[in-house]
């Protein structure tokens, strides 16, 4: 990257290590320092929360408010009706109407934690959804007036089409019509506010094209495109997935105390480069930060889960946080914020199985799992290490509320209610 910018945002962008790919970095940056301008990253509405996989995409419209310029996020509830095909294997799951409007209103929840839209400023964020303009389409008028832009054989040469097809999987004619849909959601952005920028993770490349070159064609506006990297761990895994699953942002699908604890398990090699993604803290700090060795590393994680759990849910929720945290790890003790699982006497009648009740926690997707942390001796009740998974859990036991571990770092509450 040799180019060296004059505006703030992609300054930031180069900087902090949000930048892959733009197809323009000169006009995008001239265009910036030309006064407020608004961008827009489009979020579909498969689940009722986004996970930590978009959060750099999310940083990336907050740093573009606080550069001077307006954020869009644009909510899929056209889109979803059809599923983005890129680099998947299969075609996602259709969603009725009813499921993506309560999957858009989870989703909402976490933008105006990063996002300001409502202040008077003229960058204030706009929150839309595409289903305000693709759900009234003409299927032979979009044809006629927008299908003749796109050239089949170019489409089916986009990396995203072409290697599921190289894999000889299906790809329905309804998949192959989303980049379609998503170069109109450009166009039309462009037309209404005056979007001039479309940003996404680097699996959009494709679609991102495609509407810079509709919306060139349709109204001679000249607009860009701006990806960041598909972010894995040092240790090859996606971003956003952990042991149990998917890292929601969603209070209420897992805890801030949840939330903490992922960040606070970040391996050695990847400490500087999530506090320069996903905090506000000088990059020279961010630097320092994760140069630490040791146990002082260690000062470093708390330190990134503390900034990045308190831009999503409060510094109150964040302090909670980190003194469970350590009330469980340096102190042995039971944390009031950990993960609780609360079972009634009619649950437990005569007594449940351990390898229930470790499934009902969460710490464990199945019963052969349960069984098989306890045989490995990964499982602990009361910090003592657990070795019968024919133990049963009855009201008496509960008289007090036990903890169960999996493993070092996974814990959880269980209580009588």
């Amino acid at each position: 990257m040799t180019y060296h910018p004059k505006s703030d945002f992609i300054a930031t962008m180069i900087e902090r290590g949000f930048l892959a790919d733009c197809t323009d970095y000169q006009g995008l940056d001239e265009a910036l320092i030309s006064g407020c301008k608004p961008a827009y990253i489009g979020f579909d509405a498969t689940a009722k929360s986004l996970h930590v996989g978009s959060l750099i995409q999310i940083m990336m419209l907050r740093w573009f408010q606080k550069t001077g310029h307006q954020p869009i996020t644009l909510m899929g509830g056209g889109t979803t009706k059809v599923g983005d095909p890129s680099f998947r294997a299969d075609e996602r799951p259709l969603l009725g109407p009813e499921q993506i409007d309560e999957n858009i209103a989870g989703i909402k929840k976490v933008f105006s934690a990063y996002i300001d839209y409502d202040s008077d400023a003229e960058n204030k964020a706009l929150m839309l959804n595409n289903a305000e303009w693709l759900d009234g389409l003409n299927y032979l008028d979009f044809l006629r007036d927008i299908g003749r832009h796109f050239s089949v054989n170019r489409m089916l040469a986009f990396e995203s089409v072409k290697s599921r097809l190289d894999r000889e999987q299906s790809l329905s004619f309804l998949e192959f019509n989303y980049m379609i849909l998503q170069a109109y959601d450009f166009l039309e952005l462009n037309r209404r506010y005056g979007c001039v920028l479309q940003m996404g993770g680097s699996d959009q490349w494709g679609n991102i094209v495609n509407g810079i070159d509709l919306t060139r064609r349709v109204l001679d506006h000249e607009i860009y495109g701006l990806t960041s990297p598909l972010l894995t761990t040092s240790d090859g895994k996606k971003m956003g997935k952990s042991q149990d699953g998917a890292v929601w942002l969603n209070a209420e699908m897992r805890s801030p105390y949840e939330f903490w604890q992922f960040w606070r398990n970040t391996t050695d090699a990847d400490v500087g480069r999530f506090l320069k993604l996903y905090t506000e803290m000088p990059v020279d700090e961010c630097d320092r930060l994760g140069a630490l060795q040791g146990s002082e590393i260690n000062e470093a994680k708390i330190r990134l889960a503390n900034e990045v759990t308190a831009l999503l849910h409060g510094t109150e929720a964040t302090a909670n946080a980190e003194a469970t945290a350590r009330e469980v790890f340096e102190k042995g003790g039971v944390g009031g914020d950990l993960p609780t699982l609360t079972l009634s006497a009619a649950e437990l009648g005569d007594g449940m199985s351990i390898v229930q009740v470790i499934v009902k926690s969460g710490l464990a997707k199945s019963g052969k799992e349960a069984k098989r942390l306890i045989a490995e001796n990964g499982a602990k009740l009361d910090d003592a290490p657990l070795t019968d998974a024919g133990l049963m859990i009855d009201a008496g036991a509960l008289s007090s509320p036990i903890k169960l571990s999996a493993g070092k770092k996974r814990h959880a509450l269980v209580q009588l209610g």
